[in-house]
């Protein structure tokens, strides 16, 4: 059975790069800013393969223009999935890109300033600074996926319910050191 947390690979930076790389070139000429979020853009810190990805934006004009860009280049917009001044974007699965099909990423569209987009930056910073808080998230994650069997729907559920008190003291805490 394949484990859904998966030990620390420095290729997870490199395989960011390489997503970015393609995304300025579909994004050139728009203001923008690309940051790598999520746990696997936390060195040291174990995770789910799975490249995170915030395009941030300061105004809805440069929105419109970073969603026509994205759908030119395959990516198809996936709503806000319930986080406001969000947008997933994915891919169709019909497209064989040789990097954007072959590394498994999510890809959100974020307005500077927003509630999402400052949860994402707040708690990877942490993360890269605090040994301690690194561990015990990835301690949580490990007891989650045992908990419910590798499942990843059931993680994503339950890894919802559990991690959310202790992201938000994680983010209070980085407000306070900013």
């Amino acid at each position: 059975m394949n484990k859904l947390i998966q030990k620390y690979d420095p290729k997870w930076i490199e395989n960011f790069n390489k997503i970015k790389q393609e995304l300025n070139v579909a994004l050139f000429g728009i203001a923008y800013r690309i940051e790598h979020i999520g746990s696997t853009s936390v060195p040291g810190l174990d995770a789910k393969p799975i490249i995170d990805i915030d395009i941030i934006y300061k105004d809805n004009l440069d929105l419109k223009k970073i969603k026509t860009a994205l759908l030119k280049i395959e990516y198809y917009h996936n709503g806000d999935q319930g986080i406001p001044k969000r947008a997933v974007f994915k891919r169709d699965g019909m497209a064989k890109h040789p990097v954007l099909d072959s590394i498994t990423h999510h890809l959100y569209v974020c307005l500077q300033g927003s509630q999402g987009l400052e949860r994402h930056l707040l708690s990877r910073d942490y993360f890269r600074k605090h040994k301690w808080a690194r561990e015990k998230y990835q301690q949580m994650k490990y007891e989650i996926a045992e908990k419910v069997g590798q499942d990843k729907k059931q993680y994503a559920a339950l890894k919802e319910l559990t991690v959310n008190d202790f992201i938000d003291e994680i983010i209070k805490k980085e407000r306070n050191e900013k």
